[in-house]
C-alpha cells in the first residue's frame, strides 16, 4: 500500500440545505436545525467536523493503546467549539470558523496514569484530524464544471 493515499467524498445537495455525503459505499446526510433553516435530519457541517475530530481520537486510541501497555476498557471523546455566526452570515468580518475546539478523554482503564499520560500525548500527535484542524493545509478549488 501506497504511503500517500487520496481520499475523496461527494456532497450533493437536496432540499433546501440538506446534503447527501457520499464516500465509498456510505452515505451521511448532514443538513442544518431548524433555527439555522434546515430540517433538522442529520448534523450540521461544524458538527460533524467535531464528530469526526472525536471519532478520529478514538481511532487512533484503539490502534496505539496496546503499544503503550494502555488497557482501554471503554474510551469516549466530548468535543465542543465556538464559532460566531456573525461570520457566516456575513454580519461581520469575524472568521466563520471555529474559533476554539476544546475536546475532554473518558478514559476507563486500570493502567497506571504515567502510561495514560504518555498516550495521550501520542495520541494527539498522530490524529489525521486534529492535525488537519491544528495546522494550515492547502485548500484550493479544483476546477468549476457548469452543466446545463
Amino acid at each position: 500500500m501506497a504511503a500517500v493515499q487520496t481520499f475523496k467524498a461527494t456532497a450533493q445537495l437536496l432540499d433546501g440545505v440538506k446534503v447527501k455525503t457520499t464516500s465509498r459505499q456510505f452515505e451521511l446526510i448532514i443538513d442544518e436545525p431548524k433555527s439555522l433553516g434546515g430540517t433538522d435530519t442529520g448534523m450540521n457541517p461544524v458538527e460533524a467536523l467535531l464528530a469526526s475530530l472525536g471519532a478520529c481520537q478514538a481511532i487512533v486510541g484503539r490502534v496505539y493503546a496496546p503499544k503503550f501497555g494502555v488497557n482501554l476498557e471503554d474510551f469516549r471523546v466530548e468535543v465542543e467549539g465556538e464559532l460566531d455566526l456573525d461570520g457566516f452570515f456575513n454580519k461581520s468580518d469575524v472568521r466563520p470558523g471555529y474559533s476554539d475546539i476544546r475536546y475532554t478523554f473518558h478514559i476507563k482503564t486500570d493502567s497506571p496514569q504515567e502510561k495514560v499520560e504518555e498516550f495521550v500525548q501520542f495520541l494527539e500527535s498522530k490524529c489525521p484530524v486534529g492535525d488537519t484542524i491544528a495546522n494550515p493545509v492547502n485548500l484550493k478549488l479544483n476546477g468549476i464544471v457548469i452543466e446545463n
